[in-house]
């Protein structure tokens, strides 16, 4: 069937069968089909929308259009979690090692910050001599021997996902339901694992901004994902101001040091530990997530957590002494505080503006080619529901050669309402998708 003909079919509504399906990606693939053609399935399928069997079997497709690896040759079960993006979002760097610290396998695939949005590659590379770009097979051994490692989706995992997501980023269709669907399953499930758990955001920093949409994604991402036979759960959580109180590469690790130490507690560390128990659940460790909070809780208390994370980096080659000594990390040039102009509570943070903040600063990319300093970014030091008296610090600006002062102290001049009423606080973990 010609691409015309699976442009009329699906311009009309109508479902497209898993053979359709696979001759588009196919075509998206090897470059059978122009931009122009591909971009106009794009918003046939975000205006007419997909079956739960068209989601499936484009996911399917999508992850079969390059390399699946195979981690078979690792013991046991194998883990990964994904978040579809925000600020402050330090969870895999707290999650990853307290998991592993508890005999599951960590098999970690991430990405690079883009837009308002941090990315864990960027975090990592903060810490000296550690490389993010590893092989397959020296992956899967450092998963074996040290149970957990974090790296780099490899160019030739689920290609279409990445001709599609170039066009949906430039013709509106980002936030279309079946194809953020399959974009985010396809990467996970060609990456090989057994147990996926899933972080949705819903807010202002959220690709979904409502809770009802995000509700939506994850429920569909569950069930399209079990029905591939892996084990899938999802949280939805808050995303209406930044999740920890560090925004910035090199500072974003020192959060997470933080946590792992006992030195810190907070949302970061609240849904972080919601999620590594549901990984723990799904893996049959424990039987609860109440359990396995409890668990992961341990692993803080006796040090275990801190030293799985030492041990990935010095499998991947960085400098295991920082998790212990987090001074040897990048540190910025200046700090420079943003002070209240006047006495009430912080009534609300907008929080893709302090994202755009810390990318002003230098901390993040508008292109995956653009250079990014590791040391910069900032520090939020009043939180959604604390009182400031006029003159109190809301942010310590992080900066360095390449920020952009002015533009960053407008952003989050802009983010952060004073109120004279005290707001009701966000609920944190707005649901669970089983």
């Amino acid at each position: 069937m010609s691409i015309t003909q699976l442009l009329t079919k699906k311009r009309f509504g109508e479902e497209l069968t898993k053979e359709e399906i696979r001759e588009f990606v196919k075509g998206v693939t090897d470059g059978s089909f122009a931009d122009y053609q591909i971009s106009a399935m794009l918003m046939a399928i975000c205006i007419n929308g997909m079956t739960k069997d068209e989601t499936l079997y484009l996911t399917m497709e999508m992850a079969a259009s390059g390399d699946m690896l195979d981690l078979s040759a690792i013991n046991g079960i194998k883990a990964d979690k994904h978040s579809t993006g925000g600020v402050g979002d330090t969870t895999s760097l707290v999650l990853v090692p307290l998991v592993a610290a508890c005999g599951v396998k960590m098999a970690k695939m991430s990405g690079r910050g883009l837009g308002f949005t941090g990315g864990t590659l960027d975090k990592m590379e903060s810490i000296p001599g550690l490389s993010v770009n590893i092989s397959a097979e020296h992956f899967t051994e450092i998963v074996n021997e040290k149970g957990l490692a974090i790296i780099g989706q490899t160019k030739s995992l689920a290609p279409a996902d990445k001709v599609l997501y170039a066009l949906r980023d430039v013709t509106a269709t980002v936030d279309c339901l079946p194809l953020v669907t399959s974009s985010i399953l396809s990467k996970k499930i060609a990456a090989g694992t057994d147990v996926i758990v899933l972080d949705v955001k819903t807010g202002s920093g959220a690709i979904m901004d409502t809770y009802e949409k995000s509700m939506e994604l994850a429920k569909t991402m569950v069930d399209i994902g079990n029905r591939t036979g892996k084990k899938f759960s999802a949280l939805v959580t808050d995303m209406n101001q930044p999740l920890g109180n560090y925004v910035g590469n090199a500072l974003e690790v020192y959060e997470a040091i933080e946590i792992l130490s006992g030195g810190a507690e907070g949302d970061l560390k609240k849904v972080s530990l919601a999620l590594g128990a549901h990984i723990l659940r799904l893996s049959g460790i424990v039987n609860t997530a109440d359990e396995g909070i409890r668990l992961l809780e341990e692993k803080i208390r006796n040090g275990e957590g801190l030293k799985k994370l030492s041990e990935m980096i010095a499998a991947q080659g960085g400098d295991a002494r920082v998790p212990y000594d987090p001074s040897l990390l990048p540190k910025a040039e200046k700090l420079i505080d943003i002070k209240a102009n006047k006495s009430g509570y912080v009534g609300s943070i907008q929080t893709d503006m302090i994202g755009y903040a810390a990318k002003s600063l230098g901390a993040g990319r508008e292109r995956k080619e653009d250079a990014i300093d590791l040391a910069v970014g900032l520090v939020m030091k009043k939180r959604v529901g604390d009182y400031a008296e006029k003159g109190d610090t809301l942010v310590t600006m992080h900066v360095g050669a390449i920020s952009d002062v002015p533009r960053a102290q407008a952003f989050i001049e802009k983010a952060i309402e004073i109120t004279d009423e005290k707001p009701v606080l966000p609920v944190l973990i707005r649901g669970v998708v089983e």
